[in-house]
């Protein structure tokens, strides 16, 4: 096999817009625009001023930097990377490519917007980019065969944005391969931070924003990188997972287009308790379960779900460990039906009517061997008089199989620029949306519709 930094660089250095079929264009621009409103929504999450704040000192006197819900930011390229991927990744509310099990978009477009700014890039190349930073994202996921031990948003994000950058600009090979040597030198983001629930998960996200593009300045300035940074005996596979197939998914490159795969987030919470909160919704609506009757609601899920939701709730527990806390969300969709970006607030957290209801749910694991599998599934509610009744899971809302709408779509959009504060730019975003492939100047584009609030 070849070396695997230039078999990833060739194909993205390869993607053209003009090429793609009509389908991964038109799910390259909804989860553009998906990107955009999450991360605008992302403005006022928890910390984000402080993420800004430590932005502004490090930026100095500042640059030109596009920070999304921010029309008045002046940070440098690296700096307005980290901010916008804080953003867009802090609320869980971001896009998901499930089998590798990896939030693509949270860096790769966090740091084109930035780049944008001082590289001037239309419409078509940033897109391509885009599907060039996502297609290497995936495939270091897929090529995974175990269980997460690193954060792979973060650690496989710093390769799949320095390759966005290097398409977006249309660099060379040599510069993108020496890039990843650098990426491999940055990479970093531990499952610690996920275990414990801290903010720390999103900060690995926009280090990895912000080292892609100094890994690219280092390459531009002349700094070789290592060649073996994805299949060297210390390089990215052999460092950072354990069970590996590299060689199945690079030959997958270009057969399959990898953006089509993407699955939009209904709710701001990690995607492994989006089944158990569909499968609680219909027994709710179905069989008229409330917090009053239920006594007890299993969900029973592949190893990944409980891994990563099956947490038990506690008195003080922080915003971003109750994101992760499935007993603690579906104790919310049990008061209102449905749980939404406004919900994660310290008093909702301190409910103890919440808390004690939370004890009453729980995740347990099933016997799938799938290191990666997030379906099928099962929730069964026992009632208090006894009765049961369950609701299969098989497939995940807001997956390729079953997509929002493009009214859920929207919705959804609304939602999120009304809770950053923009709702007055909701209509002429979307506009933009259907014409972005032939935008001159994205950073021009973007920033006149953010200005408009």
């Amino acid at each position: 096999m070849s070396n695997a930094a230039s078999i990833l660089a060739d194909h993205a250095l390869g993607v053209e817009w003009s090429e793609l079929p009509d389908s991964a264009r038109r799910a390259a621009l909804n989860f553009l625009h998906d990107t955009l409103v999450v991360g605008i929504a992302g403005r006022n999450a928890p910390l984000a001023e402080s993420a800004y704040a430590a932005a502004r000192k490090w930026s100095g006197q500042g640059g030109n930097g596009l920070v999304l819900g921010r029309p008045e930011a002046a940070l440098t390229t690296p700096h307005a990377a980290f901010v916008n991927a804080y953003q867009i990744h802090s609320q869980e509310y971001d896009c998901v490519h499930e089998p590798a099990v990896a939030h693509p978009m949270a860096s790769v477009g966090a740091v084109l917007l930035a780049e944008a700014g001082r590289s001037p890039a239309n419409g078509a190349d940033f897109l391509s980019g885009m599907i060039a930073g996502v297609d290497i994202v995936a495939t270091l996921g897929v090529a995974a065969k175990s269980p997460l031990k690193f954060f792979r948003p973060a650690t496989a994000g710093i390769f799949g944005s320095i390759g966005a950058i290097c398409r977006m600009r249309r660099l060379s090979p040599e510069i993108t391969i020496n890039a990843f040597g650098y990426g491999l030198a940055f990479a970093s983001g531990t499952m610690q931070a996920h275990l414990e629930g801290k903010p720390a998960l999103a900060i690995q996200v926009a280090a990895a924003a912000r080292s892609a593009i100094e890994a690219v300045d280092l390459a531009l300035a002349g700094f070789e990188g290592p060649q073996g940074s994805f299949d060297g005996p210390f390089g990215y596979m052999a460092l950072f997972e354990d069970d590996v197939d590299l060689e199945h998914a690079l030959g997958q490159l270009g057969t399959c287009q990898r953006i089509e795969e993407l699955s939009w987030k209904p709710f701001p919470t990690g995607r492994a308790a989006h089944g158990a909160i569909i499968a609680l919704q219909r027994l709710m609506q179905d069989h008229g379960i409330t917090s009053d009757n239920l006594e007890r609601f299993v969900y029973r899920a592949p190893p990944l779900i409980h891994r990563l939701v099956g947490r038990r709730p506690f008195a003080g527990m922080g915003i971003a460990y109750a994101r992760l806390c499935f007993a603690w969300l579906g104790a919310v969709v049990l008061t209102r039906g449905t749980i939404d970006l406004t919900d994660f607030t310290p008093e909702r957290l301190a409910d103890p009517a919440i808390l004690a209801l939370a004890e009453r749910i729980e995740v347990e694991i099933d016997d799938n061997r799938d290191a990666a599998a997030f379906v099928p599934a099962i929730g069964i509610a026992t009632m208090r008089g006894g009765a049961a009744f369950s609701q299969m899971v098989d497939r995940q809302f807001g997956s390729p199989e079953w997509p929002l709408s493009a009214q859920e779509h929207l919705a959804k959009a609304a939602r999120c620029l009304a809770f950053g504060d923009m709702p007055g730019i909701h209509d002429a975003l979307a506009a933009l949306m259907e014409r972005f492939d032939g935008v001159g100047d994205v950073h021009d584009a973007l920033a006149e519709v953010m200005g408009r609030v």
